[in-house]
């Protein structure tokens, strides 16, 4: 089921499936969609949340407490029915809920809230986990929103690029079979502009690690058109496309990191895994802006 969000500029949908927004339209603009639209023969998803973990285990696999589980790339969040827990005029509130279908998987208790919250042409989405157990709780949360590109019909991949507000530079953390191989690469230098082409896509994802940046911008050049996301606090980020001719590009802000190659696959000792206290909750946020 698909709920929305409406004011004079924007409207807003989030399917119950993944608490996943997958829509987000200027309405203003003709009804121009940003967000993918999930073609399956290309990638069947718009912007899975990713959790209770944020890329991919060696062997799907980890442990805990002597024990051993599996668990497919960036958890099972994305791909379960939430609960609508609240609604009002800008808000969507979803929540997702440990059981025993979960703790198969992964043995904590757990209570997951996604809101999304929409403000002129700004959505804020916002997380909270909350512990409600006695024990320690593990987990990585992140984004993985994937945002058209081109926009419009006559437009090319090619011609659209990352914008920084100030001159940046970075490298690439690189990724086998999925997890992270300990060897980078520049990936920019003292520039404000990356330039968007799918061979910089063709090692799989730029991951990304002690950035000094926490805007981004999705802008054609000449262009008035954009997409700009605000990650303040994010330590992670990924950028994403599936390939040669997919017409998307994810802008992923994470609270968590893909393992890398050798790891012990203890769930404690994975980089980015967050610890909460007995009943205490997580929060954090980032913000979508269509231009």
């Amino acid at each position: 089921m698909t709920y929305s969000l409406e004011n004079d500029q924007c409207r807003v949908g989030v399917q119950t499936q993944g608490a996943e927004l997958s829509s987000f339209v200027r309405k203003d603009l003709g009804n121009l969609e940003y967000m993918w639209q999930a073609d399956p023969a290309v990638w069947a998803r718009h912007a899975p949340v990713l959790f209770p973990i944020v890329g991919r285990l060696p062997q799907d696999t980890y442990q805990y407490k002597g024990q051993s589980y599996k668990l497919s790339q960036h958890g099972f969040a994305r791909d379960q029915e939430f609960t609508l827990a609240q609604q009002t005029a800008d808000t969507l509130i979803f929540e997702l809920r440990a059981d025993e279908k979960s703790r198969a998987v992964y043995p904590f208790d757990f209570v997951l809230r996604i809101s999304y919250r929409l403000k002129d042409t700004t959505l804020t989405v916002g997380w909270e986990v909350q512990n409600p157990a006695s024990e320690e709780l593990l987990f990585s949360i992140g984004a993985h929103p994937a945002f058209r590109c081109p926009l419009l019909p006559g437009e090319q991949f090619e011609d659209y690029y990352f914008a920084f507000d100030a001159p940046e530079t970075f490298e690439r953390y690189l990724l086998e079979g999925g997890l992270l191989n300990g060897e980078t690469e520049p990936a920019l230098t003292n520039a404000t502009e990356l330039p968007l082409t799918y061979e910089l896509f063709a090692q799989d994802a730029l991951v990304l690690k002690k950035f000094d940046f926490s805007k981004l911008a999705l802008r054609k050049y000449g262009s008035e058109r954009a997409v700009s996301m605000r990650f303040d606090g994010f330590p992670y980020l990924g950028l994403w496309t599936k390939g040669p001719g997919a017409e998307f590009v994810c802008i992923e802000p994470w609270q968590g990191i893909a393992s890398s190659v050798g790891d012990s696959g203890e769930l404690a000792d994975k980089e980015g895994i967050l610890t909460l206290a007995p009943r205490q909750n997580f929060t954090a946020e980032y913000t979508i802006t269509v231009e």
